[in-house]
């Protein structure tokens, strides 16, 4: 029928979004809710595997019940999800709901480093087969951490009941009831355990993580009938018909899909992706390679930058000032003041990613004088965003032996009119900041589509998407370079290798 939805959920860090989106690639419906990080002790970040699958309940819920109230049908789900956050559960017997054996470790989580530490002397074979570095982010070190740690997991793997996955596979489990133990190539290529050459588990990875392969879901392309949900009875024989990492969702739904394309995701991290095409690109020591999805035989391969602080910073910069709404009372505040006049802000709380992959770095704020307020920091910790993003921007440029010409940019933050301009200020191109504030979720939509046959191809389902908005750099060079210089000089008293004493 002409008038079916496409229900796409897009599962993140702080909340559960899900929206309903017609065969025109317009959202008619969006729910959320909001979701509660853990920090039980230093550098550990957690969350409830069950509340992460309460929230999607009950957002598909509300959603199955707006779209019988307008007369529409759902024809698929599709899951986009936050990546890296790795999570634990028990597998039974057909029609038990899984177990979760521990909280979900966020993405953000430095429990891991130890393993990490031990497997430095691996880091080139690891990375030339991954396409990672050995850093606390993958996957495959929290799973090895939690097979060291945990007796629930310990035991379930003895009795080969264990199941491994990314919060897609999560989700997945849980909509189904059955081992439909699955996942897509993009939350693969993220765990550190994956062959992007053979597109694949590696025994060699494996081994060296100790994660054994029978705990590990099956590798699918990204658009593909992963099942059906059996567990929500409004959506009950509703196919899932597309899973794949959050960023690379949101990829999808910038609808340019020629090698060079280049967009930044913000949220409470921010992840820079460029395609490189059907071949993964070669190897950098300052990025990663990754699979930005698959479709049917065709593998699109990409690099990207992760950076672990970006609205997070803005998020603890509120909480630092006791902000009543830390990250809109902070933007408030910074949009008092027009610079942040030479304060500088390096929010390395939790090391810095891309592309420093610096684990021990840790935050630094310089330039201070007597004349700054509490509004130049919050100032400086929207500026910080920007110098970030700038930051493995160029590192692109620089591996892709390219010359980026635009940056498309997507989520929450982009509705921060100040951020985006100065966002093209220090990148000195084009910011085409997304007409749709829900891209995952679009992107994983275009995938289910797809799958659904409504569309022939990305390229056909991308005309259905509106313009974007253009800002253009206004900083003259010099401007530019004193500010860009600046943040350098930050950035160097931040670096542990910098900082760390002469012996």
């Amino acid at each position: 029928m002409s008038e079916d939805l496409l229900l796409s959920i897009d599962q993140g860090t702080t909340n559960t979004k899900a929206s309903l989106i017609g065969r025109d690639g317009r959202v008619v419906h969006r729910v959320s809710r909001g979701l509660v990080l853990h920090l039980p002790s230093p550098g550990f970040v957690e969350q409830s595997a069950e509340a992460i699958w309460h929230s999607v309940v009950e957002t598909m819920q509300e959603c199955a019940r707006y779209a019988k109230e307008v007369g529409r049908a759902i024809a698929g789900i599709a899951i986009s999800n936050q990546r890296e956050t790795a999570v634990a559960w028990r597998y039974d017997a057909p029609g038990n709901p899984p177990q979760a054996l521990s909280p979900a470790i966020s993405w953000q989580c430095r429990r891991s480093a130890q393993v990490c530490e031990e497997l430095r002397p691996h880091h080139a074979r690891i990375r030339a087969i991954s396409g990672l570095p050995v850093d606390p982010l993958i996957t495959g070190g929290k799973w090895a951490w939690m097979l060291r740690h945990l007796s629930e997991v310990q035991a379930a793997a003895k009795e080969e009941r264990l199941c491994l996955g990314n919060v897609d596979a999560w989700l997945l489990a849980c909509l189904t009831q059955e081992r439909q133990h699955f996942t897509d190539c993009s939350n693969a290529s993220r765990t550190g355990l994956f062959d992007l050459q053979e597109l694949s588990w590696s025994e060699e990875l494996l081994s060296l993580f100790g994660v054994p392969r029978s705990a590990l879901p099956k590798v699918c392309p990204s658009s593909f009938e992963f099942g059906h949900c059996v567990s929500i009875p409004e959506l009950a024989g509703v196919p899932i018909v597309a899973m794949i990492g959050d960023s690379h969702a949101a990829m999808v739904g910038h609808g340019s899909y020629i090698p060079g394309t280049i967009k930044a995701t913000y949220g409470t991290g921010s992840s820079l992706m460029a395609l490189s095409g059907s071949t993964p690109p070669q190897e950098t020591s300052e990025l990663a390679r990754t699979i930005a999805w698959r479709v049917g035989d065709h593998t699109q391969y990409a690099l990207e930058g992760n950076i672990a602080m970006t609205g997070s910073a803005l998020q603890w910069v509120g909480e630092f000032l006791g902000l009543q709404s830390p990250v809109d009372d902070a933007i408030a505040l910074s949009d008092s003041v027009e610079t942040a006049a030479g304060l500088l802000f390096v929010p390395a709380m939790v090391g810095l990613g891309a592309p420093y992959w610096d684990t021990h770095a840790r935050g630094t704020i310089t330039g201070l004088e007597r004349s700054h307020t509490r509004a130049h920091l919050a100032r400086a910790a929207v500026e910080s965003i920007a110098h970030q993003i700038a930051d493995v921007f160029h590192a692109i440029e620089s591996a892709a032996s390219l010359k980026l010409t635009a940056l498309r940019v997507d989520g929450g933050p982009t509705r921060n009119q100040k951020l985006m301009q100065f966002q093209a200020d220090m990148l000195g191109c084009e910011v085409l900041c997304a007409s749709n504030e829900e891209l995952s979720a679009l992107g994983a939509a275009a995938l289910g589509g797809l799958t659904l046959g409504w569309w022939m191809s990305l390229e056909d389902f991308a005309t259905r998407l509106p313009s974007p908005t253009v800002f253009h750099a206004t900083l003259s060079e010099k401007e530019r370079y004193d500010l860009r210089r600046s943040w350098a000089q930050a950035i160097a008293k931040t670096l542990y290798s910098q900082t760390e004493p002469a012996a």
